[in-house]
C-alpha cells in the first residue's frame, strides 16, 4: 500500500523554496543553466526554470534556460539493472562552458546517477561549477554525494519505494512511499 508524502502543493512550494535558493547561491540568473535527468528531472528543471523567470526579471526564458542530460550510457549498472532508452540531450543554446550547471533529479538514493550525471557532464563542456537539486533526497548513499538543493529529505527504508508522479506525465502530482509494511 502506498502511503502519501508530498501533494501537489508540497511539490509546488518545494520546486519554488529550490528557485529562489538557486538564484540566492548563483546571485541572479546570469550564467545558470538547469539540466533535468530524464524522465522526471527534466520535468522538474523544467519547472524551476519557470518559477526562475518569473521570480528574476533579468532570466532568459525557460527554454533557453534549462536543458536535458541523458545519463543512460553512462551508468555503470547497466548489465544488472532495466534501463530506459536513452533520450536526446539538449542544452541550452549558450552551452555548459564556464556556467553553473545544476543537475535536477527527482529522488536522490544511491548517487550512482548523479556520478552518471558527472561523466556526461564532462563529455559536453567545462562548467564553472555543477550543483545538485532533488525533489526527494531518500538517504542510502553509495557515493560521496550529496544535494546541493532539496524540495524534502525522506529518510525511508532500503526495501521500501518513493514514486515521484507528475502531472505533465502521470497526470497527477504526487509523492508517495511503498513498502513500509516489511
Amino acid at each position: 500500500m502506498a502511503r502519501a508524502v508530498l501533494s501537489r502543493a508540497d511539490i509546488q512550494r518545494g520546486l519554488t523554496r529550490i528557485s529562489h535558493e538557486i538564484l540566492e547561491s548563483n546571485r541572479g540568473a546570469s550564467d545558470l543553466v538547469i539540466l533535468g535527468i530524464p524522465t522526471r528531472g527534466v520535468v522538474l528543471a523544467r519547472r524551476i526554470a519557470e518559477t526562475i523567470a518569473r521570480i528574476e526579471a533579468e532570466a532568459p526564458p525557460p527554454a533557453e534556460l534549462a536543458g536535458s542530460l541523458d545519463v543512460t550510457m553512462y551508468r555503470d549498472d547497466l548489465a544488472r539493472t532495466r534501463t530506459r532508452t536513452p533520450a536526446p540531450t539538449q542544452l541550452p543554446p549558450g552551452g555548459i562552458d564556464g556556467m553553473t550547471v545544476v543537475l535536477v533529479d527527482d529522488v536522490l538514493y544511491s548517487g550512482r546517477t548523479i556520478r552518471a550525471a558527472l561523466d556526461a557532464l564532462a563529455d559536453l563542456g567545462r562548467p564553472r561549477a555543477v550543483r545538485l537539486a532533488v525533489l526527494v533526497d531518500r538517504g542510502h548513499r553509495e557515493f560521496p554525494i550529496r544535494a546541493d538543493f532539496v524540495g524534502k529529505n525522506l529518510p525511508s527504508a532500503k526495501h521500501e519505494r518513493i514514486n515521484v508522479r507528475l502531472d505533465e506525465i502521470d497526470g497527477e502530482d504526487a509523492v508517495t512511499i511503498e513498502g513500509g509494511d516489511a
